[in-house]
């Protein structure tokens, strides 16, 4: 009987494994995989891989979707800003939906306003973006006009923006302002203000969120009476109104999916910072320019100058 060899050859199946060249992969294939790695990991990394990868990476339809959510522990804002200008300038005007937190400034509002870069866009979540520029805003909706969805937490806009959000955003169904948990406060009238512009200026909507809104039960009626195609509702935070009279009685009866005041908020974004408790001195923020403000603040940074022009519209 002979015996068994030391090192058998490898089967057949090993081979193929073995010799399996992942650069032969369809291009559409590999492009599939590329769009589930991030943004940061693209451009960072596999893009320099190889000729074959950098190609595809390159291609405009890898762009028409950009998430740049959970980045900010990868890179500084700075380059986390510049990382998407230049993925947004890739999309070469395909771009049609934009996720970013926690880095948008001025320039890149102002950068997303120029030429067709959002004139494809139809999705559009900011997430903590303390630029409250009038004129910025207003130039970027009027560039994108196929906006169906708007999500902004943590953001500083006016009224005013809100109105041109209207005028310039036709097919608008779903509006998303969340500042649950939020330190920064306005006075319940600005509030109203608010809301008002939403129900005037928004008719069309299907979904409306105001977590952590100050609105009083007159903003919540303009909301009601303006925007009659209401399908869901998100209350939640807006402790200030009382759905124990009139207003209850037709957000039960007119809106499908209500979440109330005091409703569970999980799966929604929460502020990072509850109370001013959280700072290790009172140096961490400007408190005679923010007193409400749950984030530092520096009194000569572009931020506070930002803020200080809001509170002058």
């Amino acid at each position: 009987m002979s015996r068994p060899e030391k090192n058998p050859k490898p089967t057949v199946t090993t081979e193929l494994v073995d010799q399996r060249n992942w650069l032969d992969l369809p291009e559409d294939v590999t492009a599939n995989i590329l769009k589930r790695v991030g943004v940061f990991e693209i451009l960072e990394s596999a893009q320099k891989v190889c000729t074959a990868w950098r190609g595809i990476c390159k291609d405009p339809a890898m762009w028409r979707v950009i998430d740049m959510e959970n980045t900010q522990e990868l890179a500084t804002p700075c380059e986390l800003e510049k990382m998407c200008m230049n993925a947004i300038d890739r999309s070469q005007g395909q771009l049609v939906d934009l996720n970013i937190e926690h880095f948008p400034t001025i320039e890149l509002i102002e950068f997303l306003a120029q030429g067709q870069r959002s004139s494809q866009l139809r999705r559009l979540q900011i997430t903590h973006c303390y630029v409250s520029l009038y004129k910025s805003w207003s130039d970027f909706f009027k560039k994108a006009p196929l906006l169906e969805e708007i999500s902004l937490s943590f953001t500083i806009i006016s009224e005013e923006t809100v109105a041109d959000i209207s005028r310039y955003s036709p097919m608008l169904k779903s509006f998303t302002y969340n500042n649950y948990g939020w330190g920064f406060s306005i006075e319940m009238d600005r509030a109203d203000d608010f809301v008002l512009a939403v129900g005037k200026g928004m008719s069309q909507l299907l979904h409306l969120q105001l977590t952590g809104s100050e609105m009083s039960n007159k903003g919540l009626q303009a909301i009601l009476d303006g925007c009659p195609n209401l399908q869901s509702l998100d209350l939640r935070g807006c402790f200030d109104i009382s759905l124990d009279g009139t207003c209850g009685k037709l957000c039960k009866e007119r809106i499908k999916n209500l979440r109330l005041p005091g409703d569970s908020t999980a799966g929604l974004k929460v502020a990072p910072f509850d109370s001013e408790d959280d700072y290790d001195s009172e140096d961490d923020y400007d408190s005679d320019l923010c007193p409400d403000m749950c984030f530092p603040v520096s009194s000569d940074s572009d931020y506070a100058v930002d803020l200080v022009d809001y509170y002058s519209l």
